[in-house]
């Protein structure tokens, strides 16, 4: 049988909790927008102090695939 070639779309998805010190929701959300991250192959980062600042994500995400097309 002759292999054929897929485009499979998959989403890597991180389930965690960022412990942000803020005077109100939306300013803890801000700060988690705009100063906290993930790169592939780095770790959770973040811009903030460390006083300001703290985290918790699993290691290893969730895999979903969400479509394979034929190329």
């Amino acid at each position: 049988m002759k292999k054929q070639r897929f485009l499979v779309y998959t989403e890597y998805v991180f389930d965690g909790v960022y412990d942000v010190v803020a005077e109100s929701k939306e300013e803890a959300r801000q700060k988690v927008l705009q100063n906290c991250g993930l790169v592939m192959g780095g770790s959770i980062h973040s811009t903030l102090p460390d006083d300001e600042i703290n985290w918790a994500f699993d290691r290893h995400p969730n895999k979903r695939i969400d479509r394979i097309t034929k190329v």
